[in-house]
């Protein structure tokens, strides 16, 4: 059954009824930054900017979900494919120099306790 979501738009700038929203993209950004960077709550915010606190609160919401994709999208610790790549390469270099440092300690722990021997 489908459901007909009221917070999200078929494209930016068009409600869910197909009419053009009586907002910009920027006011919404704006609005939703507001209520981000201050402590006061959404129905206070929504009052000062002169609408409905459901569409404010419906805005923040959006928002919170775009950045949790965004960030489940880049592996959730913020940094892009590019330093992880770097990352990676970095610490597979590590991973041979100790396997080498590893191996030669072997060697040499195999070498004095046959001489311990003699």
């Amino acid at each position: 059954m489908d459901t007909l979501r009221l917070d999200v738009g078929p494209e930016e700038g068009v409600s869910p009824l197909g009419r053009p929203s009586k907002y910009t993209e920027e006011f919404r950004r704006d609005a939703v930054d507001l209520v981000r960077s201050s402590q006061r709550p959404i129905n206070q915010v929504a009052r000062e900017l002169g609408m409905s606190h459901e569409t404010l609160r419906n805005w923040v919401r959006a928002a919170e979900r775009k950045t949790a994709t965004a960030s489940a999208a880049s592996g959730g610790d913020g940094l892009s494919v590019a330093d992880k790549d770097a990352e990676i390469a970095r610490l597979r270099r590590e991973n041979a120099e100790l396997r080498q440092e590893k191996e030669i300690l072997r060697k040499a722990a195999a070498y004095f306790a046959k001489e311990m021997d003699r």
